[in-house]
């Protein structure tokens, strides 16, 4: 029986769900981003959590090492910061004129602020202005999304955290009507109508993560299980979204995608 809690994008509902669970005493919690790992950590130190998605759990103090977590908490990263600067370093390979690069970001996000400084790093060592939007909830996404438009920014970068994660269509779908080139960190920014993704498959840390589940309900415990980092990083490119708002990518900079979507 599987004990199934959303916070529907609203990251101020995580501790009360992370509560519930504990409440209804169940055998291992897994918890996806940062936040959610917080949330459950912060609400039960007994029952095995396993984290998916998330991003440096030594940082963020919820395990003691990635080789001995230590506690009740062991997880699968799915965030690899130099990836941040990666994706700069990607934008302005393909619009090498670009002087100005919209950022969006959630400032209550524990572990985006690296992501963050490093774009910003990246991005000034390629002579490219960053403007930064800061959102957490609907509200202000909408309207950092309508800033963005009328803006001057000539492409967009939006860093990794659950509630981007959670309002993606509102975020694709907004910078198509800009015709704002975007890039993303997971592919499925792309599958819903991104033009760009370069980041670690999110959905391969759920994956590996029911291995673990499995372990723990086997008799394991989490402090004994190694957090497990990314196997591989991906870029994915939606050829289909980048002709819809006449933007263009060269062949050879398609010939190194992992997966081209037509």
């Amino acid at each position: 029986m599987i004990e199934y809690r959303w916070a529907e994008g609203n990251v101020g509902r995580l501790s009360a769900l992370a509560n519930e669970l504990v409440q209804q005493k169940v055998d291992v919690i897994v918890a996806g981003g940062a936040l959610g790992a917080e949330a459950a950590k912060h609400a039960t130190s007994i029952i095995p959590i396993v984290a998916a998605g998330v991003g440096d759990l030594v940082e963020l103090g919820l395990v003691t090492s990635l080789a001995h977590p230590g506690g009740n908490l062991t997880g699968f990263v799915a965030k690899l910061p130099a990836t941040a600067g990666k994706r700069i370093e990607i934008m302005k390979e393909i619009i090498p004129r670009a002087k100005r690069a919209a950022v969006l970001w959630n400032p209550t996000s524990s572990d985006t602020k690296l992501e963050l400084d490093i774009t910003k790093d990246i991005a000034e060592a390629h002579d490219l202005a960053v403007e930064v939007h800061g959102a957490s909830n609907i509200e202000q996404l909408n309207n950092e999304l309508a800033k963005i438009s009328q803006s001057n920014s000539e492409l967009l970068v939006v860093l990794t955290d659950p509630f981007m994660f959670t309002h993606r269509r509102t975020i694709v779908r907004a910078a198509e009507q800009a015709r704002l080139p975007a890039i993303y960190a997971f592919r499925e920014y792309v599958d819903d109508g991104g033009i760009i993704s370069y980041g670690v498959s999110i959905t391969d840390t759920y994956r590996r993560a029911a291995g673990y589940v499995d372990k723990i309900l086997k008799g394991e415990k989490p402090a004994d299980l190694p957090v497990q980092l990314p196997t591989k990083v991906e870029l994915i490119v939606n050829l289909k979204a980048a002709k819809a708002i006449g933007f263009t990518l060269s062949d050879s900079f398609l010939l190194r995608a992992n997966e081209v979507i037509e």
